[in-house]
């Protein structure tokens, strides 16, 4: 199943679902869509690393502690989620960039970062 949009992903294909399990995306439909009210662009479809979960906590967005109120399970190291596209590009800078998958990351992000940065980080 892809984008309910029609929405194209940054290899110019149809936008890939990123994860359902845990549910993410803004609109929580498991793919990385954005609209007007998607502040933060929720675009980039990464797998999380201990690493990156540890860096994206010291800058206060703490994704790994359960919140069930707001329905969302923390994430682990493995779990696939539609992050900020500048939280994505702000660890990159700093040597935290988790892998991503580009079939299910939104074309937008190609306004802010370019395709070869995202293809050294694809995931296999």
């Amino acid at each position: 199943m892809t984008s309910k949009f029609g929405t194209l992903n940054i290899l110019g294909e149809a936008l890939q679902p990123c994860s359902k399990d845990p549910m993410t995306g803004f609109f929580r439909d498991g793919c990385c869509e954005t609209g007007p009210q998607d502040r933060g662009r929720h675009i980039v479809c990464a797998i999380m690393t201990a690493e990156f979960l540890a860096f994206s906590k010291a800058q206060g967005n703490d994704l790994s502690t359960p919140m069930p109120h707001y329905q969302f399970p923390g994430l682990k190291p493995g779990d696939q989620w539609c992050l900020c596209l500048e939280r994505w590009k702000e660890a990159h800078a700093a040597g935290f960039a988790p892998k991503v998958k580009l079939d299910a990351t939104h074309q937008i992000a190609l306004e802010r970062v370019p395709l070869e940065t995202f293809k050294a980080f694809a995931a296999k």
